[in-house]
């Protein structure tokens, strides 16, 4: 209910990482890095429904997924560059430093 919060996205895959496994994964973190925060919310609707999973993986563009108020051409350039070790260092400090099994999901809260 607060504007003052923030929140980050920590992958931890089960399977073996790979660029057509992690369209949705590789979307999110490229929203977060190039969208301000009403473009990214609305991204993140987007993205985090199965339908859009399902036509991902069929073969769909991500970019049919961006809405017009957002930068495209910074999504884009972003995406096209975003290599997969960013998801393997998430899933390293997933299951290393936070004990967590492949795929294991959990909320991680620093508040008052």
């Amino acid at each position: 209910t607060s504007s003052h919060i923030r929140v980050g996205i920590l992958n931890n895959p089960s399977s073996k990482i790979k660029e057509d496994n992690t369209a949705i994964a590789r979307g999110i973190l490229t929203a977060f890095l190039t969208q301000n925060n009403s473009s990214l919310k609305s991204l993140l609707s987007k993205l985090t429904k199965e339908e859009t999973a399902k036509s991902l993986a069929a073969g769909t563009k991500i970019v049919k997924f961006l809405t017009p108020e957002m930068d495209d051409d910074a999504f884009e350039k972003k995406y096209n560059t975003l290599g997969l070790d960013i998801i393997k260092t998430h899933q390293m400090f997933c299951q290393e430093v936070l004990k967590l099994l492949p795929g294991q999901m959990a909320v991680v809260s620093n508040g008052r």
